[in-house]
C-alpha cells in the first residue's frame, strides 16, 4: 500500500488478526459477507509489519496468541501512535483483562463464541468512526 495515496480514497479495510486458521477463516468469511473488505493475519508481528498509518479500517484481534498478544498489540499500536479501531476477541477472559483493554482504548472486548450480528455492528461502528475522522 503506497503511502503517497490519500486516505480518503482508500476503501476500509478490517484487518484480522488471529493465530487460529479456523477462527481467521471464518471471520474473513463473516466479514466479506458483510461487505466488508479483509485483510487476514496470523500473528500481530505478520499485521504491523504490514500496516500502513493512515489506512482506514478497524483490527479484529485475538487476545491469546503466542508472541505478541492483542493486549500487547494494542500497547505497540498506541506506541506509535496508530489510530485505528480495535475490537479484543478471547475464548479466555476475565473481567480484569477486559477492563484493561477498554480502559486502554479497544472499542470493545467480545467472547468467543463471537455473536456474528454482535461483531458486524461493532465492525460497522468501527468503520464509521474512522472514516468520518479523516
Amino acid at each position: 500500500m503506497p503511502g503517497s495515496v490519500d486516505v480518503m480514497t482508500r476503501e476500509p479495510v478490517v484487518f484480522v488478526v488471529d493465530d487460529d486458521d479456523a477462527v481467521r477463516d471464518s471471520l474473513a468469511w463473516l466479514l466479506q459477507i458483510g461487505s466488508y473488505q479483509v485483510r487476514t493475519f496470523a500473528s500481530a508481528a505478520e499485521f504491523l509489519d504490514f500496516y500502513a498509518p493512515g489506512q482506514p479500517g478497524c483490527v479484529v484481534a485475538d487476545v491469546r496468541m503466542p508472541g505478541m498478544t492483542g493486549l500487547e498489540l494494542q500497547k505497540e499500536l498506541a506506541d506509535r501512535s496508530i489510530d485505528i479501531p480495535l475490537i479484543l476477541i478471547t475464548g479466555h477472559s476475565d473481567v480484569k483483562m477486559a477492563t484493561r483493554a477498554l480502559d486502554a482504548g479497544a472499542m470493545d472486548f467480545l467472547e468467543k463464541p463471537l455473536d456474528d450480528r454482535l461483531l458486524l455492528e461493532l465492525v460497522q461502528k468501527a468503520i464509521t468512526a474512522i472514516t468520518t475522522r479523516h
